[in-house]
């Protein structure tokens, strides 16, 4: 249970604030969702891009709010426990931590960030922990995780409040290891503020997220702060991909201030490697795992070198918690991955159906890359780019695209308040470079019918962008929209033909 005995005092002074109102109020729980807010509740009035939390003041105190933490003084008549603080989202964070009991220190936790190859490994680490017969949780992307108990996410990483709200659970269900992605926009909005990570993975750093970011230099600042104690606690261990760039950065930079790091690569001389990789659609991915702690051959059903880097960087997260070879190549042969992860759709036909989250150029450019060494037919790629996201992205997911694949259709992924045909347009000046035939399909539905009409013998069709999504954003309405569905309605049209 949540503890029942926490008094307001106690959060003000974890939090630094100035405070005033009635020492003795119980606090049971805290969030910046008004929502959520009632008795006994800590809420904290965050000033954000498009709503301020302070319009919902009144409301929640009529609610029985335990009161208020908020960067301003409180409002003239205020009547009630108010928590005046320098910045409200770090005190979100204490806050929840201290309200619950510090969760995450009961727990063996793992922290993954990299702009690529966070979901999947994640579901393998929670999957290592079965096989090391570890109770686990994990927050995901798809899924929110407590054992066999599971919920839709609401987003990759969740709010400070929800976080610690959730390790509470996990705790008192008996988890011992908990995993979840961290990512860049989530760290640099506090939400991992003041959790205690075991280990912290770095699994890449490629562009994305750069309107946000703006540079690649502060994107990497931000993975960063996961590691080097800005959050509160160092991790007692790094789990690092040196054969990317930015991974021999960080690997070079915390061995430089002492801390203790075990690197993974496929390329280089490191703690975790994997030699004699061999991948097929129909078998899966085989290698052999070189540890610190000996070799095992490994024969996975994940199909791709990019997915051994997964499984890498979860087999040094795994070693650091003390897990034997055995449970972790146990682990790593039973673990599927994540939905929408190079996910095959199922059909008797003669060529491939693959449905894949990839939604970065580097990330499109890795599973093509895995398709063309599947096959000596065609690749069919149906993509697009999100709107309101990165923009800079567009025109190298084209180029990537058409250098990579021999056929591609040009469609709409979650277009948002953009104008589909502009996003297009902006993917189509780096698939005019490549030289490769393409076709605009704005419709995605449409593009999806298409290409998988268009398949031959030995084909590989590849549906990038939505991966495990269930919806489809156009203008501001959420439709219903699954890629996976679309390519089975596409299947059967062949069929009836």
């Amino acid at each position: 249970m949540i503890s029942q005995d926490t008094t307001i005092k106690t959060v003000a002074l974890a939090i630094n604030a100035e405070f005033s109102g009635s020492d003795s109020t119980l606090v049971t729980d805290v969030t910046h969702d008004s929502r959520q807010a009632g008795e006994n509740t800590l809420f904290v009035a965050i000033r954000g891009l498009t709503v301020d939390g302070h319009r919902f003041i009144g409301d929640v105190m009529r609610r029985g709010s335990a009161g208020i933490i908020s960067e301003y003084d409180p409002p003239e008549n205020f009547q009630g426990n108010w928590l005046k603080v320098k910045n409200a989202r770090k005190s979100l964070a204490k806050a929840a931590a201290v309200i619950n009991g510090n969760p995450s220190h009961d727990l063996d936790l793992i922290g993954i960030t990299g702009t690529n190859g966070k979901t999947t490994t994640t579901y393998l680490c929670f999957a290592l922990s079965k096989t090391a017969n570890e109770k686990a949780a994990m927050l995901t992307t798809v899924e929110y995780r407590i054992g066999d108990r599971s919920e839709p996410a609401v987003r990759t990483t969740p709010e400070a409040s929800d976080t610690n709200r959730f390790l509470r659970e996990a705790v008192n269900e008996g988890c011992k290891t908990a995993v979840m992605e961290t990512s860049s926009q989530a760290i640099d909005l506090n939400r991992c503020d003041w959790l205690k990570f075991k280990v912290a993975i770095f699994t890449n750093l490629t562009r994305d997220h750069l309107d946000y970011h703006l540079t690649m230099e502060n994107y990497f600042d931000a993975k960063k702060t996961l590691f080097d104690g800005r959050l509160g606690e160092k991790p007692a261990s790094s789990a690092i991909n040196i054969d990317d760039d930015w991974g021999q950065k960080l690997a070079n930079e915390l061995k430089e201030s002492g801390q203790k790091i075990i690197t993974f690569s496929l390329n280089k001389k490191a703690d975790v490697t994997a030699a004699n990789i061999e991948v097929s659609l129909a078998r899966g991915t085989s290698f052999l795992l070189s540890t610190p702690a000996g070799k095992r051959q490994i024969i996975s059903p994940l199909v791709g070198k990019p997915h051994v880097y997964n499984m890498l960087a979860a087999t040094s997260a795994a070693l650091e918690l003390g897990y034997g070879l055995d449970a972790i190549r146990n682990g790593l042969e039973i673990c599927a991955g994540a939905p929408g992860r190079f996910e095959r759709v199922p059909h008797d036909g003669d060529f491939a159906v693959v449905v894949d989250y990839a939604h970065t150029d580097d990330a499109l450019l890795n599973v093509l890359k895995t398709a063309r060494d599947l096959t000596n037919g065609r690749i069919i790629t149906v993509f697009g780019c999100g709107g309101d996201r990165d923009k800079t992205k567009r025109r190298p997911m084209g180029e990537a695209a058409g250098r990579n694949s021999d056929y591609v259709i040009i469609t709409s992924d979650n277009p948002r308040t953009e104008n589909p045909l502009k996003i297009i347009e902006e993917i189509e000046t780096g698939m005019k470079e490549t030289g490769c035939e393409y076709k605009i399909v704005s419709d995605r539905r449409d593009a999806i019918l298409a290409a998988v009409a268009k398949a031959r013998a030995n084909d590989v069709v590849i549906i990038a962008g939505k991966g495990h999504e269930t919806y489809q954003i156009i203008g501001k309405d959420k439709f219903h929209f699954d890629d996976r569905e679309i390519a089975l309605e596409a299947l059967e049209k062949i069929r009836e033909d």
